[in-house]
């Protein structure tokens, strides 16, 4: 792995990580609110509204950012920049052209869906039409994304993330606030508008940056005629035996199609999956425990659980975006051995920086459930509100092992196979859902999402060595097994001490911070220790890591030496 490629990895993952851990902030910051304002009622019909557009939006796009991001990053690698550019504009005319068509879609067929299929009634379906017009807007700004990401400039897609979840979360709460007045309903179709806003502030941020790099290629494209020419010479000794160039707008959306569709079906799965979670939890338990109880549960997954647990994906995110152009590359060179680095160092990064969060919230989801959001609406709410988020964001991990070594696949180019764990995914997590639901309720349907996520990360991974040779952590496993299970239980001990015995203030809210703070202090303080004291973590692994990690590794080092 050459210096560059390793700094581009990092920097790239660096920006888009700080700017997701912003913007899933502001989003948990705006649920805050709106659970205040919508109540567990009006936040089931605001998911069930919000899952649906999540979909529609990634089917809109067809995964053509992630496929433009990974035919971009070719065509530069083998010396086409002006076909690069090309594909770029076929892409930008189908994201207008689905953009209008997703919009029709989601507004006609919005009663459908929300009420007929999800049970959640006039209100899901005023939110789900309110939100439609965002689908003219998001397919484009994905579009421009993509490209920037297959330039491997993150810093664009970073700023907008940011920009679009300021003006959502203004708009929503603003909207929310006003028009509860009228009704219910008008609330949260208020809060869903917030997407449309946020999704015009960012796109303006992406013309600004795209007008931007379109000045930089203008100059850059000035220098000394000989330097064109032994660039154009480069580019031909590289393009030689590579696939002919892509001149027609029908063969470009050919070639993204074939990339797109195996991409969006895996881009699409986890807001399948919560999807499948909004929509079968009524129909499945209202029978047992009543509807308005059920669309209780429906606003704790989607208002709460749901925003907690992801927050611990957010770098197998950022590493995912960053890596397939690299991996993409590097294998178009038939470069196998950065291949197996790259795949080495992003899976380990992914689960070893991924697994503190999830242990954090996991452990401290009581406090922090009832210090951010306050209690449910419900005595079954309250008694099972906290154990939701928790077994959730658990399942979390094998998510982000999931997104990083589907990343990898999709570098490469094997789309058939992910196309296929995919499925078999989704079938466990149907089954699952049906089966475990009726035995354990809400659990099982919460334990069919983790099933889903460990079968497609074991697919992923023994289709993985089958084409490079990479290691995640061999003999260190059961060092990490280990970890898990010390932080688990001095962990959870320490959150029943807390709760019983630290309430300093009359505040129960208040109350609830400190407990907070004080259990995610504990765990996120334990965990270094630990990986060291197993010896998860050596000295080569350090050397990789980003140098703010590598500095506070070594102070942990020195204090446990001197004690």
């Amino acid at each position: 792995m050459t210096k560059v490629t390793k700094d581009s990895l990092v920097k790239g993952t660096l920006i888009l990580t700080v700017a997701a851990l912003v913007a899933r902030f502001l989003g948990v910051f705006q649920r805050i609110p709106l659970v205040h304002l919508l109540h567990e009622e009006g936040m089931g019909s605001y998911s069930i509204a919000f899952n649906l557009y999540s979909i529609l939006l990634v089917i809109a796009t067809a995964g053509i950012p992630s496929a433009l991001s990974k035919m971009v990053a070719e065509k530069n690698a083998i010396g086409r920049p002006q076909e690069a550019q090309r594909i770029y504009r076929a892409a930008i005319w189908f994201a207008v052209v689905t953009g209008v068509v997703m919009t029709v879609i989601l507004y006609v067929f919005a009663p459908i869906y929300a009420e007929n299929i999800s049970h959640g009634g006039p209100d899901a379906t005023l939110a789900t039409r309110a939100i439609a017009p965002a689908m003219l807007l998001f397919p484009l700004i994905a579009i421009m994304r993509g490209y920037f990401q297959g330039r491997q400039h993150m810093m664009p897609n970073g700023v907008s993330q940011v920009v679009e979840q300021i003006f959502r979360l203004i708009t929503s709460i603003a909207l929310a606030y006003f028009l509860l007045d009228i009704s219910l309903g008008w609330g949260v179709a208020g809060a869903s508008f917030g997407g449309v806003v946020g999704g015009a502030a960012a796109l303006a941020v992406m013309l600004y940056y795209a007008m931007k790099l379109k000045r930089h290629d203008a100059l850059q494209t000035r220098q000394p005629a000989a330097s064109q020419a032994a660039a154009a010479q480069i580019g031909a000794t590289m393009a030689d035996g590579q696939p002919k160039e892509l001149t027609r707008y029908r063969d470009i959306y050919r070639s993204l199609l074939k990339l797109s569709i195996p991409i969006v079906v895996f881009s699409v799965t986890v807001t399948l999956v919560y999807a499948i979670d909004t929509s079968m939890i009524i129909p499945l338990l209202e029978d047992a425990i009543g509807r308005n109880e059920a669309l209780g549960l429906v606003g704790i997954i989607g208002g709460r659980a749901q925003s907690l647990a992801g927050i611990p994906i957010i770098l197998a995110i950022a590493l995912s975006q960053s890596v397939v152009p690299i991996i993409s590359a590097a294998y178009s060179r038939k470069d196998l051995k950065q291949v197996g680095g790259q795949t080495t160092r992003v899976l380990q990064l992914a689960i070893l920086s991924g697994l503190p969060a999830v242990l954090m919230i996991s452990i401290a989801a009581r406090p922090l459930d009832f210090f951010l959001f306050g209690y449910e609406d419900s005595a079954y709410g309250i008694a099972h509100g906290p154990a939701m988020i928790s077994l959730l964001t658990a399942g979390a991990m094998f998510q982000i092992v999931m997104q990083t070594s589907g990343a990898v696949l999709m570098g490469m180019g094997r789309m058939k196979p992910l196309m296929t764990h995919v499925a078999v995914g989704i079938a466990i997590k149907l089954l699952g859902s049906f089966v475990l639901g009726q035995w354990l309720g809400i659990y099982g349907i919460i334990i069919s999402t983790g099933l889903c996520f460990i079968a497609m990360s074991w697919l992923n991974i023994r289709t993985l060595r089958q084409e490079v040779t990479f290691t995640i952590l061999g003999r260190r496993f059961g060092g990490l097994i280990l970890t898990i299970i010390v932080i688990g239980a001095l962990g959870f001990t320490a959150e029943w001490l807390t709760h019983t015995y630290v309430v300093p203030t009359p505040w129960f809210r208040l109350n609830q911070g400190i407990q907070a703070v004080l259990i995610c202090g504990f765990t996120v303080a334990l965990y270094p220790i630990m990986l060291m004291l197993t010896k998860v973590v050596t000295k080569d692994d350090v050397k990789n890591f980003p140098s703010p990690v590598q500095k506070l590794i070594g102070k942990v080092s020195r204090v446990l030496k001197r004690s």
